[in-house]
C-alpha cells in the first residue's frame, strides 16, 4: 500500500502544529504537541481516506508518513 505524506508546521503565534496533506483530501489538523498530532493522524487519516473512497477495501493499517518543519533561531555566545 502506498504511504500517504502528511505535513506539518509549527504555528509559533497559535502555538500548535498545524498539519495537512495533499494526500488526505479535507485533512487538515492542529495540536499543541507532535505527539498529540500523530494520535490525531491515526484516527484522522484512515476515516478521510474511507469517506473520499481512497483506502482499498480490506485494509487494515494505512502508512503515514509526518514531515514536521519547525523554525529556530541559534545563539552565539559573545566574545
Amino acid at each position: 500500500m502506498r504511504e500517504f505524506k502528511v505535513t506539518a508546521f509549527w504555528d509559533p503565534e497559535a502555538a500548535v502544529w498545524v498539519a495537512a496533506s495533499e494526500d488526505v483530501p479535507g485533512l487538515v489538523t492542529e495540536a499543541e504537541a507532535v505527539e498529540q498530532l500523530v494520535a490525531k493522524l491515526q484516527v484522522m487519516v484512515p476515516e478521510l481516506l474511507e469517506a473520499n473512497g481512497v483506502l482499498p477495501a480490506g485494509a487494515h493499517e494505512v502508512p503515514i508518513t509526518l514531515v514536521a518543519e519547525r523554525a529556530v533561531g541559534g545563539q552565539r555566545d559573545a566574545a
